[in-house]
């Protein structure tokens, strides 16, 4: 197989993406760097916005991130691409640390739905916000420690006589404490929870206030396969779309497009997406009303600008794993490195309709990429997406897509290389093309 240096380097630099975005906070901040180094200008939501035909400009909500670039019609509908920032896994809980047998122990809270398992054995480490005392109240200080931190071992088969055959299993509340170190110092465990945060930070830990923390895999994103045709790491689901959705904005923020062209990527996905900052808030909806109030369009105009609007919600698509073929839908199993795949549901999981899926087919067509379809057993319960919640409250078209993955929700997936390639060119042509298509 040979794979172009072009399609590798983006791949690598979503490995990189991803490295630098161990939470939801550092992936905003990573984006938000990406885009002001494009010359995209950072917008304060309490301020009045002026926004002339071709602005360039993003905001941010806490963990989201929305992106656009304003079109030189404001007549025209809008494209609008959406992913979030969050993943399944382990969060810190406020008080969190404790002591037990000597040990120093974390505990956390399981956030989304992640298998526990694959945490099991690992080099962890903790990752994301913590608020500081100062003179105007508090300030945010992004954290991640580089070096192993946390570790959750498994008890040994010589007293789990049946992992094997009926899998690893914790308790969510006894035995998911990850271990942190030797209570050696007569401290207690909240004290030297504390203070190591606090020295990480340059504070004293009387000044150390909040924090929202996840365990994260300190193991680098890495190539796999005969012919590094493969890409493994943890959070591809979904920063994978993430990086994808940016890569496109940023491919045409220099073609001064006619249709206004944004991206929204919203934290909060794995756990339901209802808040202030997840899909089922008023974000998207927020930036859209003030877009078209900056362009001088009433309420009427914002209504014929939604219903020429369309919305491509990309997360992450089920690959066909040939030692499970019981699990997928005949007929619909999705290959790595087959390229986009379009998801569909009856019961509206997933946003697609037939129309829709036609008018991403178009796109991958104008990309010159394959495309794929996804439908999930009937007698499986299908997960869903941001796409449904997103298209209902705005009203426009919508279509779930995404890219095939192996293990998702492990703190370790796999992807292919050429599918993300694809899927960058496919949400670029979207943001070129959508302008032309007729609704």
């Amino acid at each position: 197989m040979n794979i172009a240096a072009t399609v590798r380097a983006q791949a690598q630099d979503l490995l990189h993406f991803i490295d630098a975005g161990p939470s939801p906070w550092h992936v905003v901040h990573e984006c938000a760097e990406r885009l002001a180094a494009a010359g995209f200008k950072r917008l304060d939501e309490g301020e009045r916005w002026r926004l002339p035909p071709g602005s360039r400009c993003y905001l941010t909500r806490g963990g989201s991130l929305v992106a656009f670039i304003t079109g030189g019609n404001a007549d025209q509908g809008l494209t609008l691409i959406g992913a979030h920032t969050d993943s399944p896994g382990l969060r810190v809980k406020p008080r969190a640390a404790d002591e037990s047998g000597g040990l120093w122990r974390v505990g956390v809270e399981v956030y989304g739905s992640p298998i526990l398992a694959t945490f099991a054995d690992r080099d962890l480490t903790l990752a994301g916000r913590v608020n500081v005392r100062s003179g105007q109240g508090f300030a945010s200080h992004l954290v991640r420690f580089a070096q192993p931190l946390l570790r959750l071992p498994n008890l040994a088969i010589h007293m789990n006589r049946e992992v094997n055959e009926v899998g690893l299993k914790f308790n969510r509340q006894s035995e998911l404490p990850l271990l942190l170190g030797l209570a050696d110092d007569g401290a207690s465990g909240e004290r030297r929870f504390r203070q190591l945060i606090a020295e990480q930070c340059g504070v004293a830990p009387e000044d150390l206030l909040t924090w929202d923390l996840a365990a994260a895999d300190t193991q680098a994103g890495s190539f796999w396969g005969p012919n590094s045709e493969f890409i493994a790491s943890s959070r591809l689901d979904n920063l994978a779309s993430c990086h994808a959705a940016l890569c496109a904005l940023l491919a045409v923020s220099a073609d001064a497009p006619a249709r206004a062209a944004l991206i929204a990527l919203f934290d909060h996905e794995e756990v339901g997406s209802e808040s202030a900052v997840g899909a089922g808030g008023s974000l998207a909806a927020d930036v859209i009303a003030r877009l078209a109030a900056s362009a001088g369009q009433d309420a009427e105009d914002q209504r014929r600008r939604l219903a020429r609007s369309f919305f491509i919600s990309a997360d992450m698509a089920h690959a066909w794993h040939p030692n499970f073929p019981a699990a997928y839908e005949p007929g619909h199993h999705v290959l790595v490195n087959g390229g986009p795949v379009i998801k569909s549901n009856a019961n509206q999981r997933y946003s697609t309709t037939a129309d829709s899926a036609a008018r991403f087919m178009g796109f991958c067509a104008a990309a010159s990429v394959p495309c794929q379809h996804y439908a999930h057993r009937a007698d499986l319960g299908c997960g869903s997406t941001i796409g449904p919640l997103v298209a209902a409250r705005l009203g426009v078209a919508s279509v779930d897509v995404g890219s095939p993955l192996w293990a998702m929700h492990s703190i370790r997936e796999s992807a292919g290389v050429l599918d993300h390639a694809a899927m960058i060119a496919a949400l670029t042509a979207a943001l070129r093309r959508a302008s032309a298509a007729a609704m």
